[in-house]
């Protein structure tokens, strides 16, 4: 049944032997990705991506539902395994690895179950500090193991990384199995697994549906699903497009994650709380749309190394959005309606992880952004595209300067936001919202603070 009592640092090693996995397979990916599709690469990496996504959202509600009343250790073996399977494929089959990974996106839904699984072991005063843990610890797989899958690659190939991934991915298996005991109280069981479900706790789109409703919680979504739409496009791409387009080597595109997620790390802890204070709730969140829009277009004019890094730098500030809305909302909303606005929000966010790598994908397509063949694995930056009549030597990526303009309505709409209205309008239309949600959504605190880079290693 498991080593000790159930704790979150059974969570922890859970999520960072997942994502370890994964991201030590970023570079060879790239490279099956290509040899793959290699006439339309960048839309068959945003439809995947996409039909991904959207699975993941359709079937987040139902699965946390289903382990409300079976259980969190099942679905904890369920979600890894199959988000794990499509790994040795890589080498096997990539048609049928691509597959995987697409169908793959019904369980990919571990942080759901990591969030309920924590929030079972931890008291709501500990609660921040317990995912905050395992947010950190989802950025450090994040920062360190693409640096060593591009290091793996280039020294003995792509066949040990894989091997190694899939060791990885196993080891985290048996953890499950063998080491990670349940943590949902067996009084809060059924007695059989053919216990009830309500599909209305398990329908995706109830907590979109009241909305329009609320003066004060309708801007802050909007404010959400277009700023986050192109940021879920570019995790999806972006570091295709780098080897692809700008001419990255797998070393620099592996240091560009690390030092990139180190740096919103810094910003996310550091920055975050002296703007709070110092400019107000508001005004941190137009300041890190106006970060995103200034990124977004920097990677969209830019064609040399040095304008990537920079740009960089700007998105690491640019990552205070979600944070900086998550408080916003915290503070309009009352006590007994937080769960229900952060599960609204966290809702969009799923959706935007479907629709933005396949709006990005559309979008190279429609330019013809591709390459016959792919740059040779170099870190100096050379940039891959040389023709100066090229369109492209113009506006080397149309959907960042797409995404630009789709932030910056964002931003427009967040103008409208009101910073104080706790008492008049959430007051006014909580019981609406929270008679439609009380059940799906009592939970849902336990996914209101979602990693911002999550999955983008794949």
């Amino acid at each position: 049944q498991g080593i000790g009592r159930p704790s979150v640092y059974h969570a922890v090693v859970v999520i960072f032997l997942e994502f370890f996995a994964w991201g030590l397979l970023t570079t060879p990916m790239l490279t099956v990705l290509h040899e793959t599709f290699s006439h339309h690469t960048f839309l068959m990496n945003g439809l995947i991506q996409g039909v991904k996504g959207f699975l993941s959202f359709l079937s987040a509600p139902l699965i946390g539902a289903l382990s409300d009343a079976w259980g969190r250790k099942s679905f904890l073996l369920l979600t890894v395994f199959f988000t794990c399977a499509p790994i040795p494929l890589m080498r096997i089959s990539p048609w049928w690895y691509f597959a995987m990974i697409s169908v793959s996106g019904i369980f990919s839904v571990t942080f759901s179950v990591i969030f309920a699984y924590v929030a079972d072991v931890t008291q709501e005063h500990e609660r921040i500090t317990a995912y905050g843990l395992v947010s950190a610890t989802f950025a450090a797989s994040l920062v360190t193991s693409p640096a060593i899958g591009a290091y793996l690659s280039a020294s003995y190939g792509d066949n040990l990384v894989v091997l190694v991934a899939t060791l990885v991915a196993v080891a985290d298996i048996c953890f499950i199995l063998l080491a990670v005991p349940e943590s949902l109280p067996e009084k809060m069981r059924p007695a059989s697994w053919g216990a009830p479900i309500s599909w209305e706790q398990a329908d995706p789109f109830a907590s979109l549906k009241k909305v329009r409703k609320d003066s004060t919680v309708l801007p802050i979504c909007i404010t959400v699903f277009l700023s986050y739409l192109p940021e879920a496009g570019q995790y999806s791409s972006f570091f295709l497009y780098l080897r692809q387009i700008i001419g990255f080597g797998s070393a620099s595109i592996a240091a560009f994650i690390a030092v990139v997620g180190i740096l919103s790390i810094i910003a996310q802890t550091v920055f975050l709380s002296i703007l709070m204070r110092s400019i107000g709730n508001k005004n941190t969140v137009l300041l890190g749309l106006g970060f995103q829009i200034l990124q977004l277009a920097w990677y969209g004019f830019g064609s040399q190394s040095w304008m990537m890094w920079a740009a960089g730098a700007v998105a690491a500030m640019s990552s205070i959005t979600f944070p900086a809305i998550s408080a916003l909302v915290s503070r309009n909303a009352e006590s007994d309606q937080q769960g229900v606005v952060q599960g609204i929000i966290t809702g969009i966010r799923g959706l935007c992880n479907g629709l933005g790598p396949a709006l990005y994908g559309f979008i190279f397509f429609l330019f013809h952004v591709e390459l016959n063949e792919l740059p040779p694995d170099q870190t100096s930056g050379k940039k891959a595209m040389q023709d100066p009549s090229d369109e492209r030597a113009i506006i080397p990526g149309p959907p960042f300067l797409v995404g630009a303009c789709i932030v910056l309505l964002a931003f427009l709409v967040a103008l409208f936001i009101p910073e104080h209205s706790k008492a008049s309008t959430i007051g006014k239309h909580s019981n609406s919202i929270s008679s439609t949600l009380s059940n799906n959504l009592d939970r849902s605190s336990e996914e209101d603070i979602e990693p911002l880079l999550q999955d983008s290693s794949v």
